[in-house]
């Protein structure tokens, strides 16, 4: 392993999640004031932190070291019991021993993106210039600065080039990111479920979230931190409105129908009479024990700006001009959040930038959240592009 400091973390309870804000149960790199972060809004982030996992050991020559980018509501803790809920991590389907990113074959690293509130700096961080929370006068950050944060978390973990870059939905424009703003340095990407730019309709549902927030009485124009309450029941609604968006009618139909909750008669009220509502119910208040309501609100935001045409003169093609870097780009039938027309335009501007890449695109039910579900056919995609990049690279594992 490389040797990064970590900074020591207290054990806490499932209900504490303050605590992850600031001194999370994860490594953590830090960043003083001649290190700032240059966002893109014009402002200095400094000091920051970066709050990190990783898995795995580093190879003699640097070469194995893989990116994960998590998506919209994940987190460092991608294969290890989080710290908070106390649940496996979250693509524990795709990372562990015998998956296809096994860390006795790679050096694998997730990081909390900025703005996120699991111990990287957000507006759940505590403000050095004044001593409280940050809240609404946090800057507004995007993917590039979340990337840029993390090639300076790369940097001090010795790596320079990255074997793979690795990501879903938002986690996939991060992906895009990287190659975009750093081609030399990334080997191979696999770009997942994801756009090189949000449509009118994502935008529509985020700021549809954002505004539940925003009307809860407990918001307070984002300063609930000062008055020791979180706005749980707005944040509560924007988790169940985008959770709709993650799955398909399809899945829907085929986990609930129509079937009640408990009960054979309707109760003639405004209870979760239906399985679909106590589900939606459960998603709602089982995310709002771990998750930041201005976090939400930063990160939604940054999604929406994405657009890596807009910053080439609106051709895509540009941002990928003579990349050597190898793709892969999985879709999904069921996902109409990134439906498989973005995926192919995509993969055409890659094509016009005489890009390598490879494009599978998947047959099933299980709409945009397919990517974190037991999906045979992307575990085995998956496993074949990152084996065949390693042959290339000059990776050998026992799987050789």
């Amino acid at each position: 392993m490389v040797g990064v400091k970590s900074v020591p973390s207290p054990a806490i309870s499932a209900d504490d999640r303050s605590h992850e804000v600031d001194h999370p149960s994860s490594e953590v790199a830090q960043f003083g004031a001649d290190q700032p972060l240059r966002l893109d809004c014009g402002i200095d982030l400094t000091p920051f932190q970066i709050a990190y996992k990783t898995y795995g050991e580093l190879n003699a020559d640097r070469s194995n070291a893989v990116l994960i980018c998590h998506a919209l509501t994940g987190d460092q803790h991608v294969a290890n019991v989080h710290p908070v809920t106390g649940k496996p991590g979250w693509w524990e389907t795709l990372v562990g021993p015998g998956r296809p990113l096994d860390p006795s074959r790679y050096f694998i690293i997730c990081s909390n993106v900025i703005g996120g509130c699991m111990g990287s700096t957000g507006p759940a961080s505590i403000n050095p210039a004044t001593g409280k929370v940050w809240g609404l006068d946090f800057p507004v950050i995007t993917i590039p600065d979340m990337v840029r944060a993390q090639a300076m978390l790369i940097d001090r973990l010795g790596v320079d080039t990255l074997f793979a870059v690795v990501g879903g939905s938002m986690g996939g424009m991060q992906v895009l990111q990287w190659t975009a703003a750093y081609p030399k340095r990334v080997y191979s990407a696999l770009a997942i479920a994801c756009s090189t730019r949000h449509s009118a309709q994502n935008i529509a549902f985020h700021e549809l979230g954002r505004q539940a927030v925003m009307a809860d009485p407990d918001w307070h124009n984002g300063a609930y931190a000062d008055q020791g309450i979180h706005p749980h029941r707005g944040l509560a609604v924007a988790r169940m409105a985008a959770h709709i968006t993650y799955l398909s009618d399809a899945a829907l139909h085929r986990k609930f129908g129509r079937r009640m909750q408990d009960r054979e008669l309707p109760t003639f009220s405004f209870d979760a009479d239906f399985q679909v509502e106590s589900y939606l119910r459960y998603q709602g208040s089982s995310f709002v024990e771990r998750f930041d309501a201005n976090s939400y609100l930063y990160l939604t935001r940054a999604m929406d700006y994405f657009d890596i045409a807009g910053d080439h003169g609106g051709v895509l093609a540009k941002a990928f001009a003579g990349i050597e870097t190898r793709f892969c780009v999985v879709s999904f039938t069921s996902d109409w959040l990134f439906p498989t027309s973005e995926s192919r335009a995509l993969v055409h501007a890659l094509n016009a930038s005489s890009a390598r890449v490879s494009f599978a695109e998947i047959e099933t039910d299980r709409g945009h959240d397919a990517f974190l579900l037991d999906v045979p056919e992307f575990f085995d995609i998956s496993r074949a592009f990152l084996q065949s990049a390693g042959k290339a690279r000059g990776l050998t594992g026992k799987n050789d």
